[in-house]
């Protein structure tokens, strides 16, 4: 698991839930990756803003602004316009319907996995939408 590449690379995690945060926090380091945290949708567009992550990995069922507009406003800023965006949802159907509205985030790859999270599946997705770029 994790890219050669991992170590200069930052995926920001955006999930409310503080303990699939931490456990998302913790594989990503293990696989080399620096990660950056944010709780809800509107600390996503701030670090994301300021920190300019390679990738992020955003649920979709987020606090105060909800994952697809924190992402359209994430690729609304200089710079962010192409950031691979790795979206989840614990609500199946109800996840996809709101992935389905990725058409309105511009070019850059995105791509979307169910919860509960295979962490190996998330790993091969992350390192080829870095790949991707």
């Amino acid at each position: 698991m994790g890219g050669q590449d991992s170590a200069r690379r930052t995926v920001l995690v955006v999930e409310d839930e503080e303990d699939v945060r931490e456990m998302l926090r913790t594989f990503l380091e293990q696989q080399g990756y620096r990660v950056l945290e944010a709780g809800d949708g509107e600390a996503a567009v701030e670090v994301a803003g300021r920190e300019r992550p390679d990738l992020i990995v955003l649920d979709l069922q987020l606090p105060k602004l909800d994952g697809v507009t924190a992402a359209q406003r994430i690729r609304q800023l200089p710079g962010l316009e192409r950031v691979p965006i790795l979206t989840n949802s614990a609500y199946g159907t109800r996840g996809i319907d709101l992935f389905l509205r990725i058409d309105t985030l511009g070019a850059g790859q995105t791509d979307y996995l169910t919860k509960p999270l295979n962490l190996e599946e998330l790993d091969e997705m992350i390192q080829r939408l870095l790949a991707a770029e």
